[in-house]
């Protein structure tokens, strides 16, 4: 039987905090942000989504000697070569803005607009670890490949979600419901995957 039934999520995204506490249920383990808990946000100086997750979940487990759980996000634009990759949260300050949703949404849309090829995709890696210096992380990746929109489309979720389009289902992921999002979703692919190692390792 686990005696894991708490995990800080290292984050203090309230839309992750929202789909993983939801994706997370059914193992009966309670998520909690690490800003409930007064962590500060962990510096993230590297260029992989990998090494950024593993700092973010060693960094919140160090502060609240909890298990931790970390996301760390992008979207990668074939016609930018990948990019904005690891920098997406701050993508619209390279350009004058403020960093947000909406002013990163309206930089990438303004920055495509000349552009023909729209194809993208949104990549999540997601890290856990028992402690600090577990030697043995559970890593699973997710990919959501689709086209970035002319204009928002759709008011649900957060993010780039009213930007990309899935063209199989004719939707932005900000048109779907929170299911449809998340069985289709980088997010979901890399927390089911998750939950399954976790199943294995943690909670066998």
């Amino acid at each position: 039987m686990s005696t894991v039934t708490r995990i800080v999520l290292a984050s203090h995204n309230q839309g992750k905090l929202h789909e993983l506490q939801a994706m997370f249920a059914p193992l009966g383990v309670q998520l909690i942000a690490q800003s409930e808990l007064d962590i500060p946000e962990a510096p993230e100086p590297f260029h992989t989504f990998v090494e950024n997750a593993l700092a973010k979940a060693r960094h919140a487990s160090r502060y609240s000697g909890l298990p931790a759980l970390a996301d760390d996000a992008g979207l990668c634009v074939d016609a930018f070569e990948g990019l904005p990759g690891v920098q997406t949260a701050f993508y619209c300050t390279q350009f004058g803005y403020t960093k947000s949703d909406d002013n990163n949404r309206r930089a990438l849309l303004e920055q495509m607009q000349n552009i023909t090829d729209r194809k993208a995709a949104l990549v999540s890696t997601l890290v856990a670890l028992r402690h600090t210096d577990d030697p043995e992380p559970l890593i699973a990746s997710g990919r959501a490949e689709g086209e970035i929109t002319r204009e928002l489309r759709g008011a649900n979720g957060f993010g780039f979600d009213p930007v990309m389009f899935i063209p199989e289902l004719n939707l932005t992921f900000a048109e779907m419901t929170d299911e449809e999002k998340n069985q289709r979703s980088h997010r979901g692919q890399a927390a089911r995957l998750m939950r399954e190692l976790m199943q294995q390792r943690w909670l066998k």
